[in-house]
C-alpha cells in the first residue's frame, strides 16, 4: 500500500511512538520549528511520514553532536531542496508534454524586455535574449 508520506494522519503520540520519542520532546522540536507539523481546525498537532523522518534525522544529527540551531538549518535546505526538484519535475513534464505536441517549432523567445519575435531558425539580437526550440 502507498501512503502519501506528506498526508498528515499521525497524532503526537503517534509519531512519538515511530520516532521513538517522548511527545514532550515533539513538542519542544515544534516550538523551536525544527519539525512543524500541520494543524487540525482544534489545534492538534498531525505528523506526516516526512516529518517522523525528519525526527529520526533530528536524533541522528544530534547523536553526532550536531547543534539544534544547525539542525534546522539543515533541515530548511533539504526542504527547500524537495520543493525545487517538485517544481522541477512539473517543468519537465511540461516541457516534454509542449515538444511532443508540436515537434520541430519554437516553444518562445524572451528578451530583456520580454518575449520577443523571432523568424525560424533566426537568432535573437540581443546576446541576452533566450530562445526554446524543439526538436525536429
Amino acid at each position: 500500500m502507498d501512503i502519501d508520506p506528506d498526508l498528515p494522519i499521525l497524532t503526537i503520540s503517534q509519531a512519538a511512538e515511530l520516532a521513538q520519542m517522548h511527545p514532550q520532546t515533539l513538542r519542544q522540536y515544534d516550538r523551536l520549528g525544527l519539525v512543524s507539523p500541520n494543524r487540525t481546525s482544534g489545534l492538534s498537532r498531525r505528523y506526516t511520514l516526512r516529518n517522523v523522518a525528519q525526527l529520526a534525522e533530528v536524533t541522528r544529527l544530534t547523536s553526532e553532536g550536531v547543534t539544534l540551531n544547525a539542525i534546522k538549518r539543515i533541515l530548511e535546505l533539504e526542504n527547500q531542496n524537495a520543493e525545487l526538484t517538485r517544481r522541477l519535475l512539473e517543468v519537465e513534464a511540461l516541457l516534454t508534454s509542449e515538444i511532443e505536441k508540436r515537434p520541430g517549432t519554437r516553444i518562445f523567445a524572451a528578451g530583456d524586455s520580454g518575449t520577443v519575435s523571432v523568424a525560424m531558425g533566426k537568432r535573437p539580437s540581443r546576446a541576452t535574449s533566450v530562445v526554446l526550440w524543439r526538436q525536429r
